[in-house]
């Protein structure tokens, strides 16, 4: 490693266009697995100026049979959900509002062809829902195992946006995108050198000289929270501030810029520090292992650095469609292991099942908990007071006690 270098990462808020799509496509998953654990949804979604429009396959005995007829209420509790996350982020807008937005669904039965080959059956174990490639990552710069760039930039949005739904600064509308930049000596973070803001505000608060007060309450409000989030010293005379660079932020979100599930993969990883497969996140139950196998990469990635075998790791699992065990298992430590990788790559297997019903179950990943994974990162965070099953550390004294 370097002795010396920069490097960066962003987050978006929940009110970005994108962000709003992964939230609608989680809840849609969730609203799914609460009426049947075993149910299968992809859904993707689209959002644009004040319309909401949703795709996909689906499969749940609950809501909609193999032929397509959808259960009595389900076409209607599926528009209210889609709706309700909207509200619940805040857009109540001219161009973008939760009430009177254009709501289409496009949700379909499963392809039988796809069911044949991830459903189990009497002589085979359910295999997986996609070829592909998973990586999980963990690195011992933040309490959480985080990079701290990227752990930083989302916990200044999410502070915005607590302030914001509290009344604090009511003058910040919901779409919002932070950066940060540090410097690491010898891997270790000690230096913010920039730091990036821009968000959308309520009409008046913009960089313009006939009202030079309202940007200046909205700018010492940013640094303010700059402040909260950075750890004492981080910011110093040399850090470079940038709020709202461009100046007036009052179209944004959707009415702004259309939004498409899945189009923030970085920012729901790793904000760049360790490779991502390429698959997306949110509109997926569990069967599909683009969602599940990087949760319990990263699962693994965390425990062994909890457990002191590493500074960072980095974990990549593949998979073929139909196919339950996993082609490959690839382990790196990137030079701060204290054990043989190999060693771990024969281990991980013995301790955790990686088929996808072995993910599954050992993470419990058959139930509703997804909407909240889908706005300010899927790792490194707790969610409803716990932490999602993913984030746990409980293998540490089984990998110590293998490679002892």
């Amino acid at each position: 490693m370097r002795s010396e270098f920069f490097f960066t990462s962003e987050s978006v808020s929940e009110g970005h266009p994108d962000k709003v799509s992964d939230q609608i496509s989680d809840a849609i998953v969730d609203l799914f697995l609460s009426k049947d654990p075993e149910a299968r949804v992809a859904c993707e979604t689209l959002t644009t100026t004040d319309r909401v429009v949703i795709a996909g396959e689906v499969r749940g005995n609950a809501m909609i049979d193999t032929d397509g007829n959808w259960a009595d209420g389900a076409l209607a509790e599926i528009e209210k959900t889609a709706r309700q996350v909207v509200k619940d982020i805040g857009y109540e807008q001219e161009g973008f509002h939760w009430e009177t937005l254009s709501f289409e669904n496009h949700l379909h039965p499963q392809s039988a062809h796809i069911a044949q080959g991830v459903d189990a059956g009497d002589n085979k174990d359910e295999g997986a829902g996609d070829q592909g490639i998973m990586f999980g990552y963990a690195s011992d710069e933040t309490p959480d195992l985080m990079p701290a760039t990227l752990q930083y930039s989302h916990q200044i949005l999410r502070q915005m946006a607590e302030d914001r739904h509290s009344g604090k600064a009511s003058f910040l509308e919901p779409d919002s995108k932070s950066q940060v930049t540090l410097r690491y000596v010898d891997g270790v973070p000690v230096e913010a050198t920039a730091l990036v803001v821009s968000t959308q505000h309520a009409p008046g608060y913009y960089k313009d000289s006939d009202n030079p007060a309202l940007y200046s309450e909205l700018r010492d409000y940013v640094i303010g929270v700059f402040n909260d989030v950075l750890p004492r010293g981080f910011i110093t005379d040399n850090t470079a501030i940038h709020v709202n660079p461009t100046g007036r932020f009052e179209i944004g979100g959707p009415d702004g810029d259309a939004g498409l599930t899945g189009r923030k993969i970085i920012v729901d990883t790793y904000g760049g520090a360790s490779p991502h497969g390429g698959g997306a996140f949110s509109g997926k139950d569990p069967t599909k292992v683009d969602r599940s196998a990087a949760y319990i990469t990263r699962y693994l990635a965390k425990n062994i650095v909890a457990a002191g075998l590493a500074k960072r790791c980095a974990i990549q699992l593949s998979y073929a469609i139909g196919v339950a065990e996993p082609l490959s298992i690839h382990v790196d430590l990137h030079g701060t292991g204290t054990v043989d990788e190999a060693k771990l790559e024969a281990i991980l297997p013995e301790l955790v099942k990686l088929t996808p019903r072995g993910i599954r179950t050992h993470l419990g990943l058959n139930k509703p908990i997804y909407r909240p994974s889908a706005a300010y990162g899927h790792f490194g965070r707790q969610a409803d007071g716990d932490y999602f099953g993913w984030e746990k550390t409980d293998l540490v004294d089984a990998l110590k006690a293998a490679v002892a």
